[in-house]
């Protein structure tokens, strides 16, 4: 049986813009010219992370996904460009769009480039991000395969951390009826288990496939029983 964790407690936020300066001088290159400092881009991005709409889509949730990135980091190709898609796959996040990815992945193709990235790996940030709007990345994509790996790993949380991850999400979506709510979650939870694996890196499947699929499944039937 796949080990379940519990949901991650915010990491420090000097840790986390230590981590993101790291990951922004490894995506610059050992040949890079340099850029500006990249501090005040880390205060931006976790100030955006912190904003009050948020519940589930928090500074916590950023943490965990560099977290189970570091974990799967021997199965990426470009490890720097999957931990920058990280940090920007939910920079712009308001529950009541539906163009979140892309507005977060517009922005990363303006910060990268003043950052002193090149154009190659920032275009491959903002495909990442954009791959999170269906969490189905092609055979062939590593990267895509764990960036999309992390962001799902919630999903194979232990039953009581699972069950604050969903309060968490309702909560985001507390504007939404109950009765909508139920439905447009219960299609989200069916397109998941629909996919014929959830996770695609070997270590993820193996870690957190079936937890995964039988908190799905469990959900499923308290919205829809």
């Amino acid at each position: 049986m796949s080990p379940e964790f519990p949901m991650a407690h915010p990491t420090a936020p000097a840790e986390l813009a230590r981590r993101w300066a790291l990951a922004v001088a490894e995506a610059r290159g050992p040949h890079a010219a340099g850029g500006p400092d990249p501090a005040p881009y880390a205060d931006n991005l976790l100030s955006r992370w912190a904003e009050p709409q948020r519940r589930y889509h928090t500074v916590a949730h950023l943490a965990a996904v560099l977290e189970r990135i570091d974990e799967l980091a021997e199965h990426a190709d470009d490890l720097p460009v999957v931990q920058l898609a990280a940090w920007f796959h939910d920079a712009v996040y308001r529950p009541d769009r539906s163009e979140n990815e892309e507005r977060s992945a517009a922005l990363a193709e303006r910060a990268l480039p003043e950052l002193g990235v090149g154009a190659a790996r920032t275009a491959e940030v903002a495909r990442l991000v954009r791959l999170t709007v269906t969490h189905d990345p092609s055979p062939d994509d590593p990267d895509g395969e764990v960036l999309c790996d992390a962001d799902l790993a919630v999903l194979a949380g232990a039953p009581d951390d699972y069950a604050a991850y969903a309060a968490a999400v309702r909560e985001e979506y507390s504007f939404v009826p109950d009765a909508d709510f139920a439905a447009g979650r219960a299609a989200v939870l069916r397109q998941l288990l629909a996919l014929p694996r959830l996770f695609r890196t070997p270590m993820g499947y193996d870690r957190w496939e079936h937890t995964a699929r039988r908190n799905l499944t469990t959900e499923l039937e308290l919205l829809t029983g």
